[in-house]
């Protein structure tokens, strides 16, 4: 390993093979910083952003600044010369502060679009001083453009960053949609036709996660109507997935094996893709898959819910506390979705 190498991996910032944008400026291109570090549905909810940023900078050199488990999907998305990934450096680490602080002030950026709109992102912007800040589009103190609708932290992320990128000139933001590399369902073991499951969650947060066993009965339901229930999840939700699988022998059980793409593609040739208020949701929904969505009190869809490609995509199913939620209801939206007649 070169000491070059080195120094990018103990600094505050981590840039990519194909990022230039922590060195000196040398050419006369505008160059945009894009801020946007997590989490999984919100990343996808942000590329309709991403698209409508990209078309109001076609010439521009566009940086992103993400988070390590986001960067395949969003230099898949094509959207970005370069992709930096912010390794949230504590203020008890003044030395990766500091260097994040050079990655910022050398960028040359002339405008930065946050999308994180956080305490930390708006910590960055502070970051800048004594040299002259960028323009800036989001909520920090000062910035040239603010979104300062006091209204903000009641409106869909998708609404609420429409209205973020409208006052900083970009009209036109797209809904988020994401394109996965060819897939062979026979690799998977698939066959279709085939109803996507993502039974699982944050595991600090398990109200948002609708019991294993009745995921179990749904797809022994699904079976039942010859469509092949495919469970995905990773490696910790290993427990979930043995359940189902276990209750349902036809289901197919893909643990570990999907990567955000991979789902992505799956989603897109599933006839249906069912799931808690979590990230492969979102995924799916972005894919084009008609989508139904469970909710608790945990979570509110009016702030958060996935959003289809088209007005209709995304059902939502809430109930306050989950393990009320029964079986035969999440069931009348599938046959309902699916025109399945008995």
């Amino acid at each position: 390993m070169s000491n070059q190498d080195m120094e990018k991996q103990d600094a505050g910032v981590t840039i990519t093979a194909e990022n230039d944008a922590a060195q000196p400026v040398a050419d006369a291109r505008e160059r945009i910083l894009v801020i946007k570090l997590s989490a999984l549905g919100d990343v996808i909810l942000a590329m309709g952003p991403f698209a409508a940023i990209r078309a109001a900078h076609p010439d521009a050199h566009i940086t992103v600044l993400t988070t390590r488990p986001y960067v395949d999907l969003i230099k898949a998305s094509g959207y970005f010369d370069s992709i930096a990934i912010d390794r949230r450096p504590k203020l008890t680490q003044p030395r990766e502060v500091l260097a994040l602080r050079r990655f910022l002030r050398n960028g040359g950026f002339d405008r930065v679009y946050d999308l994180q709109t956080s305490d930390r992102s708006g910590f960055y912007y502070k970051l800048f001083w004594p040299s002259p800040k960028p323009e800036w589009s989001g909520i920090a103190r000062g910035c040239s453009h603010p979104h300062a609708n006091p209204q903000r932290d009641s409106m869909h992320s998708i609404d609420r960053t429409a209205e973020q990128l409208f006052d900083a000139g970009i009209k036109d933001v797209p809904l988020p949609q994401i394109t996965g590399p060819d897939i062979d369902l026979e690799r998977f073991g698939i066959r279709s036709p085939f109803v996507l499951i993502c039974p699982g969650g944050a595991p600090h947060r398990p109200a948002k996660r609708w019991p294993a066993e009745r995921f179990g009965l749904l797809a022994k339901k699904l079976a039942d109507y010859r469509l092949t229930p495919v469970l995905i999840g990773t490696d910790k939700e290993g427990d979930v997935l043995g359940k189902i699988d276990q209750m349902c022998p036809k289901a197919r059980n893909l643990m570990g094996r999907t990567g955000f793409l991979e789902i992505a593609s799956l989603a897109a040739r599933s006839v249906l893709a069912i799931g808690n208020d979590t990230g492969p949701m979102h995924i799916a929904a972005a894919a084009g898959a008609p989508s139904i969505v469970l909710f608790s009190r945990e979570s509110d869809p009016k702030l958060s819910a996935p959003r289809g490609l088209s007005k209709n995509a995304v059902s939502i199913v809430r109930e306050s506390d989950l393990r009320q939620l029964t079986v035969n209801r999440v069931m009348d939206e599938v046959r309902l979705r699916l025109n399945l007649t008995d």
